[in-house]
């Protein structure tokens, strides 16, 4: 069985993005393939980061084929996996030399929108959504609006899977 890659994923992602997540990817390759997923709770430990974003790419890949066998999603699998790519983008930064501190979410939130105006990425209203969401609603939850939307809340599944299910794997 051929192991994928990161590289092997960003080729799913439409055009200008899939250059632009590249060049991303190669201009801080070292920085990524040593970050831990987390410091503690998922994939902590050295290319982490790469393997968290690889298993939630794979979890998407599937979950998107068996979805789309049982209803059309409003969103292709291109959309999924830039998000997932882009989700954690603070972490590599967080934790490793030279490391970024950031004091809350919203700090985090606007260096991974930085460094995606930096490279140029094009984002529609539904990939913003997904991003800011994916992680879950939070305080943001409201009972009568729907808060994430069907992007949003496919990635926050291919996420939590990841950290939540198989937080110890691929233990390297």
């Amino acid at each position: 069985m051929q192991t994928l890659t990161i590289f092997d994923f960003l080729e799913k992602i439409s055009e200008p993005n899939k250059s632009r997540c590249k060049n991303l990817w190669i201009e801080n390759k070292e920085r990524f393939e040593n970050a831990p997923g987390s410091s503690f709770k998922h994939q902590a430990w050295k290319r982490g980061y790469e393997d968290h974003l690889l298993e939630t790419m794979k979890i998407a890949e599937n979950l998107y084929s068996s979805m789309s066998t049982y209803r059309s999603l409003q969103f292709e699998l291109s959309d999924a996996i830039l998000v997932l790519f882009l989700h954690d983008l603070e972490k590599p930064f967080k934790y490793v030399d030279p490391k970024v501190s950031f004091n809350n979410d919203d700090e985090k939130h606007i260096f991974i929108f930085d460094l995606i105006k930096k490279f140029q990425i094009e984002l529609g209203d539904e990939h913003v959504n997904a991003l800011t969401y994916i992680h879950g609603e939070g305080d943001e939850y409201n009972p009568h609006t729907r808060i994430q939307g069907p992007l949003g809340a496919f990635v926050h599944m291919c996420d939590v899977a990841s950290a939540r299910i198989w937080f110890d794997f691929p233990a390297r």
